[in-house]
């Protein structure tokens, strides 16, 4: 069956692309594993100029891989190219710390010499998904290559020529062949790839199902493997909280990617005595952002994905109504082409619904009252999920407890919840394991190698 790529604005077909045969896929690990033999001796300094090139090409591309994404999958075109950017974020980071983090430590023991080696463990298979169809790649890309890894990507069906991009922008940079390759393949190639004892580890960024069947898989082959899965993060706001500032935030962080996150905000959780104050100013600004064209620059909210995306997060919002949630704005597809949905906010949610149980991946908000930091913190944590959370607080006591007791893999206070390229970035829970990004992110695929030289005699007699 052929990829097809799919303008989630107005529904037409773009492009189609033949999926790669078995035949081709065993050429492209092949030579990935024939590529490593090479990369992996490289020098540190040598891999920094494939990635500061990268991250020059990234940045004055940016306004055309920006549109490419935003074709693809909908993303807002000044967020999208706000993505490539960031991307050169990562790329130069990498180039300026890899040595850092993957330096030789030596370590004092009673005798001889011993030290520690972070090695290359090999070919890396990346599961990557559409919502961030340039920055999911870069954030594996730029620390597992500058470790010496090489990598094999199987980008989201829907987004075969944003893989071939970021191919093409590596190989311009001056990649070598076959360190970087894309595989046209569907998910049920995946789990053969896993097996192939070429493939050396595997990073997953995708559902909670998909997270499941990768990570069973890579353990039956004693693989390392990194899953973020999905995440339904807090966002609390207590009375002490700079409301005004609070409330612009939220819609952001709500409405992040059109809401297609892991990590946008997607419950919001606030104290009783600003509860109406919040809601009402929230409902303001939701149902006043600009939805439309992607590509127009005044667009806020942009297509969903998918159709399927959108008949999902419609009928999640139907359920959770009708086990008695109130709409307060939105609650429903717009009547145009493409995969739009209004901007909505539901109070009185029932905390067994979908909206509270769910990730709504969508401009869809959930907003629960409170009545004390307590009740917030147990309503955050009352999730399969572990993603990330925010809350609003100046107060000092309640900043250190929700920093302590909130359940996640990143807590943001006072502020919008985001991967950064200098700290780890993962989750607990259901969310998955394992950590990108940082000084973490780079020893994710790596041997942690001792090395112990003992001192012993010559042994020669005379």
């Amino acid at each position: 069956m052929s990829i097809a790529s799919v303008d989630p604005a107005s529904g037409d077909v773009l492009a189609t692309f033949e999926p790669h045969s078995a035949e081709q896929v065993e050429a492209r690990v092949a030579k990935a594993q024939n590529a490593w033999r090479d990369w992996r001796t490289t020098t540190f300094s040598a891999r920094a100029a494939v990635m500061t090139r990268t991250a020059q090409l990234l940045e004055g591309e940016r306004a055309e891989l920006g549109r490419l994404m935003t074709r693809k999958m909908g993303k807002p075109i000044r967020a999208a190219m706000e993505e490539a950017a960031k991307c050169a974020t990562a790329c130069r980071y990498y180039a300026e710390n890899a040595h850092r983090h993957l330096a030789r430590r030596d370590v004092h023991t009673d005798s001889g010499e011993s030290f520690v080696l972070f090695q290359p463990l090999g070919v890396v298979l990346a599961v990557m998904p559409w919502n961030f169809p340039f920055w999911q790649v870069f954030r594996f890309v730029a620390p597992a290559l500058m470790a010496g890894n090489v990598g094999l990507l199987k980008h989201a069906s829907n987004v075969p020529q944003c893989a071939l991009a970021i191919e093409d922008v590596l190989r311009r940079a001056g990649l070598p062949e076959g360190v970087f390759q894309t595989l046209l393949i569907g998910s049920d190639a995946v789990g053969p790839l896993i097996a192939d004892a070429r493939i050396a580890a595997v990073t997953l960024t995708g559902s909670e199902a998909a997270g499941r069947d990768v990570g069973a898989r890579a353990g039956r082959e004693i693989k390392p493997s990194v899953l973020e899965l999905g995440g339904s993060d807090p966002f609390i706001v207590m009375p002490s909280a700079a409301l005004d500032e609070a409330v612009a935030t939220a819609v952001r962080a709500r409405t992040v990617n059109t809401g297609q996150s892991c990590i946008a905000a997607k419950r919001f959780i606030v104290h009783d005595k600003i509860f109406d104050e919040f809601t009402r100013r929230f409902v303001e600004r939701m149902s006043a952002l600009a939805v439309g064209d992607p590509l127009d620059e005044r667009t806020e909210i942009g297509p969903l994905a998918t159709p399927r995306i959108l008949a999902d997060l419609d009928d999640q919002v139907r359920r959770s109504v009708a086990q008695g949630a109130r709409l307060l704005t939105g609650g429903r597809r717009l009547e145009r082409p493409g995969n739009f949905y209004e901007p909505t906010v539901l109070v009185d949610v029932a905390e067994d619904s979908p909206a509270a149980r769910e990730e709504l991946f969508g401009p869809v908000a959930p907003v629960f009252r409170v009545r004390d930091l307590g009740d917030a913190i147990r309503l955050a944590n009352s999730t399969t999920f572990g993603l990330a959370a925010a809350a609003w607080t100046t107060d000092r006591t309640e900043q250190e407890r929700l920093s302590r007791e909130l359940e996640a893999g990143t807590v943001a206070i006072n502020g919008m919840v985001a991967s950064d390229t200098r700290l780890p970035f993962g989750g607990i829970k259901r969310s998955g394991y394992g950590r990108e990004l940082g000084e973490e992110g780079i020893r994710a695929f790596v041997n942690v190698k001792t090395v112990r030289v003992a001192v012993v005699s010559s042994g020669r007699t005379e």
